[in-house]
């Protein structure tokens, strides 16, 4: 009997659109190099891996190159084959061990609710780095977390057109590059794109890690708490975010596109 497998489309509610995630249940516990040769077989933006404990599952998420350690779409993607394939009941709420601590997920009304860790990024200088060389434009702010920079442009044209240096973004020794604009399309508040060469990932669909990251940083700009975002990549995305003190909460929609089991282990 091989290992259930599932590919999810996360940020999304219709299939090929948002960001796809490869979920893997295992039956116990599994060496980091096996795991790492399934995410390059998959070569999906993510492949997550559950195992499960006393209180929930464990989780871990693997890019095609490397373990990294958050990532909202592939949670998104867990949750949902969870409860699509009846592992959880649907009023239950789903329950992640991870390298970023105890992260949960719920289902309302067809939308899956996370609660992340707030990831705020701190000013940087000068706005003339080789980010922004890189990057091919000027910035309203540049600033960085502990996982990745964050760059404010000017406009939302500006994000959309945006063609960076990839080679010259993989240099800069983080994990990925978020730049930002505020919306003029309704009904969104703003938009985004996620840039990860430095992960294997030139451009990811939709991050949902970066929204911890984005959420303080328009809550703090446009005075409120609850947004509708846009992440304006080629396949798009939806995420909802709301900010509460030292939390983000993602919503997302979810589809399955694929499931099958993984016959050798």
């Amino acid at each position: 009997m091989g290992l259930p497998l599932f590919q999810v489309d996360a940020f999304t509610e219709k299939p090929f659109a948002g960001n796809p995630a490869a979920v893997c249940i295992l039956d116990g516990p599994k060496p980091d190099g096996w795991m790492a040769q399934v995410a390059a077989e998959m070569n999906l933006s993510e492949t997550a891996f559950l195992q499960r404990a006393e209180d929930g599952f464990r989780l871990r998420w693997f890019t095609p190159t490397v373990e990294v350690d958050l990532c909202g779409h592939a949670t998104l993607a867990s949750a949902h084959a969870l409860w699509e394939g009846g592992y959880l009941k649907p009023g239950q709420q789903a329950r992640f061990h991870t390298r970023s601590g105890l992260l949960t997920a719920e289902l309302r009304d067809g939308w899956i609710f996370m609660d992340f860790p707030a990831l705020r990024a701190e000013a940087s200088s000068p706005l003339n780095s080789p980010l922004l060389k890189a990057l091919g434009v000027q910035a309203k702010w540049l600033g960085k977390n502990r996982l990745d920079y964050l760059v404010e442009l000017g406009s939302e044209q500006v994000v959309r057109s945006l063609a960076p240096d990839i080679p010259g973004l993989k240099k800069l020794g983080v994990r990925g590059v978020i730049v930002t604009a505020q919306a003029s399309t309704t009904p969104y508040d703003f938009v985004s794109r996620f840039f990860a060469p430095g992960a294997g990932i030139d451009e990811d669909p939709v991050t949902g890690s970066a929204y911890c990251c984005l959420g303080p940083y328009w809550q703090e700009r446009l005075g409120k708490n609850e947004f509708l975002a846009y992440q304006a990549s080629p396949r798009g995305g939806v995420v909802n975010v709301k900010c509460a003190g030292s939390r983000v909460q993602l919503g997302g929609r979810a589809v399955t596109v694929l499931r099958g089991e993984l016959v050798n282990e």
